[in-house]
């Protein structure tokens, strides 16, 4: 069970998320603690698995990842078996940068960057190569409105 969060906790993801290259110093400044207590407390969360790791938000378009796209999946069979291969197969695909498995009417949801729409449609091609897929349908992504980090609750 994991321990509860106080406010200093919560303030420090909070803060994190969204300026992760502060310095120890302006979060410890920024939270009203002094920054010992402040480290101790970015530690803690780290050592709890409430902070994963670190990392830059890149600029997909600048990169050559101009096209973006939400790819629905079903499989034909939900077992056990199948939805492990299927996971298994999708690590081999670099232009997913995301998957999610869902409820309801698909199996997953994949979010693809491609260069364009030759690339996009290779993709598809290795994607309908993985066995025991039923059915996969696409929707580009016209405008990202918006894009958050994780909340904390």
């Amino acid at each position: 069970m994991k321990a509860k969060l106080d406010s200093f906790d919560t303030r420090i993801l909070r803060i994190l998320t969204t300026q992760g290259r502060m310095t120890w110093r302006d979060l410890a400044d920024e939270i009203g603690l002094s920054l010992t207590p402040t480290l101790r407390r970015v530690r803690w969360l780290e050592s709890e698995g409430y902070i994963l790791g670190y990392g830059a938000r890149l600029d997909e378009a600048r990169l050559g990842g101009a096209l973006e796209a939400l790819v629905t999946v079903t499989l034909e069979r939900q077992s056990e078996e199948a939805l492990t291969l299927f996971e298994q197969a999708i690590g081999d695909v670099g232009e997913i940068t995301d998957c999610y498995q869902v409820t309801g009417q698909d199996d997953y949801v994949l979010r693809v960057v491609v260069s364009d729409l030759t690339h996009y449609q290779a993709t598809i091609m290795a994607l309908s190569r993985i066995p025991m897929l039923a059915r996969i349908n696409s929707s580009f992504v016209l405008k990202t409105v918006m894009r958050r980090s994780t909340q904390v609750l």
